[in-house]
């Protein structure tokens, strides 16, 4: 009898990686992403400086000072009525004003320190919504 050999084909180890599953684990991300994206963009636009922090220049223009003090009054340095606490809606309509008539004027918020941090937030909205495009901090340099 004849022997009869048999021929085995080597397979070759294939090279390329399966990339579906990254795919799938890609899909689920960009979901979770859109998903959370607009949750997290919550908030007042501030623009921080890019440097670090000086004092406004002499020749530029004397700033607007927002306050607020520590039990939840607002107050504004324009006009006859300085150190007279005022409501939210004159605040804003007292700003709007004073934005018209000299546009470019820079705003600075004062918050008293014992004040909570919601009441400067709510006052930075405020001053967002009356067409301030940035906000300043005041804040007392640490050697007093």
């Amino acid at each position: 009898m004849a022997a009869q050999h048999y021929t085995r084909k080597r397979r070759r180890p294939v090279s390329e990686i399966n990339v579906v599953p990254y795919i799938d684990v890609m899909l689920v991300l960009l979901i979770i992403f859109m998903v959370t994206a607009p949750l997290v963009t919550q908030g007042v636009k501030v623009d921080l400086p890019e440097a670090e922090a000086e004092a406004l220049s002499e020749d530029s223009k004397p700033p607007m000072i927002a306050s607020v003090n520590a039990e939840g009054q607002y107050f504004l340095n324009v006009g006859d009525t300085q150190d007279e606490p005022m409501s939210a809606v004159d605040l804003a309509t007292l700003v709007a004003t004073q934005l018209r008539a000299e546009p470019g004027t820079p705003v600075v918020v004062k918050g008293d320190g014992a004040v909570p941090y919601n009441n400067v937030v709510q006052l930075m909205v405020l001053l967002q919504r009356a067409g301030v495009p940035s906000v300043g901090l005041m804040t007392e340099s640490p050697e007093k």
